[in-house]
């Protein structure tokens, strides 16, 4: 049973910078793909950004591209989200994902992503 624990978020106010972490457990992870996923309220749940299992095949949401970055490190078997200029508009709870069936593929869509974790809140003020 993986296991994913975020952590990072916080308040900060536009034009800021925040770096997420996702630490997982219990699998292979340096197999996976792993996703960031975010949700605001009344909102369906919105992709922001994938890799693969090397870290070097990335896609991102078109909200984000530009500013975010995610980055994995199979030693510490933790995926980063690094957030830079962000906008009241990317205040949501940000949620990692696993992907256990990866097999170069990555998605955008939250069905392909059979592990998730609690996800971490990330307000941004204007």
């Amino acid at each position: 049973q993986v296991q994913l624990v975020e952590s990072g978020g916080g308040l900060v106010q536009a034009g800021d910078s925040l770096r997420l972490s996702c630490a997982a457990s219990g699998g292979t992870f340096s197999r996976y793909g792993m996703g960031w996923f975010r949700q605001a309220p009344g909102k369906e749940r919105e992709f922001v950004a994938a890799i693969g299992w090397s870290g070097g095949t990335t896609i991102y949401g078109d909200s984000v591209k530009g500013r975010f970055n995610i980055s994995r490190d199979n030693a510490k078997n933790t995926v980063y989200l690094q957030m830079n200029t962000l906008k009241p508009e990317d205040t949501a709870v940000y949620y990692c994902a696993a992907d256990s069936q990866y097999r170069g593929a990555l998605y955008y869509t939250p069905r392909k992503y059979g592990y998730w974790g609690q996800g971490t809140q990330v307000t941004v003020s204007s």
